[in-house]
């Protein structure tokens, strides 16, 4: 049989995650991203045990997870320093099964890229949807030097998709979430740090340690949708943060305006009416963009790409039937996770002082009397796992186990 071809639009998170998932399960993949290059934007990205368990398919969870740098103590902070809740590392492991990993996107995006093969992925392509084919046609995709025909299209090209706007075109899209962040990674500029998020009146900071050393701090204000700074964003952070508790000053003071990044958020908490039209399907933001606020953004994105390769893998039913598995088991949950972390968007900015106080007063109680009930807030999120028998590094040990032996 004539080996299936896939196009991938965009080479972020969720659409390597795509090619390399449907790489693994036979198919030709091509990837075709808009940007010069396959440099991720300067930030971090936060896996949960549950985006994890979707990279053991893959073979790539004992990786990630080498790359854990949270342990020991840590939690949620008010701007003065006082601890509002604590937790630690282990107990979180303990309750989802696994560590929770801080890395920058680069690292991810290149274990991903490296699992593809050579040719698959072309930059520099800002390609259309033509058309998401059906049963009885294939989806065609327009790129750079014609039209490539495709037995799947995979749209994984962000909040503001244009693929996702071909299929769906009545739907009214992300909306602005009311505020915008800022982030920043820095080599250490302070000594050792417990990791944490600082909830203030309308504004939060954290601020998370790498494995090579490195700072993961971020940030995030009541804003109006497209304001900027009247000089630069360091300057904008120093005048919203600069006087909340260490490390936040230093890291302030060693960054140049240069390092910082700016976005306005948007999600989609209207969902769309299927992650999929014809032989085309929908990974990440394009299908359920979200508020960071749980941290679940790319993860969600990975879970999409291993679920979708896992109802097109060889010897499953057609196409069709395939990609209306995929919506069935994707749409409820993610729409549920984008919910939660609008949810969970609109605590942390509030601006009231009386509604603060009465919000910080009731995470102390419950940290206090309560330890574990903050980590439940993440039950039926991180503790998911994929629609597989076997994960591919749990495999791959039994090999190298068995190979060893012999």
């Amino acid at each position: 049989m004539e080996q299936p071809h896939a196009v991938i639009v965009g080479a972020g998170i969720g659409g390597l995650t795509a090619a390399v998932a449907l790489h693994r399960t036979g198919w030709r993949v091509t990837v075709l991203e808009r940007a010069a290059s396959l440099e991720p934007v300067g930030a971090g990205i936060s896996l949960a045990p549950n985006a994890q368990r979707a990279l053991d398919v893959i073979g790539l969870g004992d990786e990630v997870r080498a790359l854990a740098a949270w342990q020991g103590d840590g939690g949620l902070r008010a701007p003065g320093g006082r601890w509002l809740s604590r937790t630690d590392s282990d107990a979180a492991a303990r309750r989802f099964g696994g560590p929770l990993v801080l890395l920058h996107r680069a690292t991810l995006a290149g274990l991903l890229s490296s699992r593809l093969p050579d040719g698959a992925i072309r930059t520099g392509e800002d390609a259309s949807l033509a058309d998401p084919g059906d049963a009885g046609r294939p989806a065609v995709v327009t790129a750079s030097d014609g039209e490539i025909e495709a037995d799947l299209v995979v749209g994984a090209d962000g909040i503001h998709s244009a693929v996702r706007r071909a299929l769906f075109p009545g739907h009214p899209g992300p909306a602005y979430a009311g505020f915008t962040t800022w982030r920043v990674v820095t080599p250490a500029p302070v000594g050792p740090f417990a990791p944490h998020e600082t909830w203030g009146r309308g504004r939060l900071w954290g601020t998370q340690p790498l494995k090579d050393g490195r700072i993961y701090a971020y940030a995030a204000a009541l804003a109006p949708a497209g304001s900027r700074a009247p000089d630069d964003e360091k300057a904008e952070l120093l005048r919203r943060f600069g006087t909340w508790h260490a490390p936040v000053p230093g890291i302030l003071a060693a960054i140049t305006p240069g390092d910082v990044l700016r976005h306005d958020v948007h999600h989609m908490t209207d969902p769309l009416p299927a992650h999929h039209r014809g032989r085309t399907a929908l990974v990440g933001d394009a299908a359920h963009a979200m508020a960071p606020s749980l941290g679940q953004g790319g993860n969600q994105a990975i879970e999409d790409a291993v679920v979708l390769a896992h109802h097109l893998a060889s010897g499953r039913p057609d196409t069709a039937s395939a990609l209306a598995a995929y919506t069935r088991d994707r749409l409820p949950r993610t729409t549920a996770v984008v919910r939660r972390s609008a949810s969970a968007a609109r605590l942390f900015m509030l601006t009231a002082a009386p509604a603060v106080a009465l919000r910080d007063v009731g995470i102390a109680a419950v940290s206090r009397f309560a330890p574990g009930a903050l980590l439940r807030g993440f039950d039926g999120i991180a503790d998911w796992r994929p629609p597989v028998r076997t994960y591919a590094a749990q495999t791959e040990r039994t090999n190298r186990t068995s190979q060893e032996a012999q």
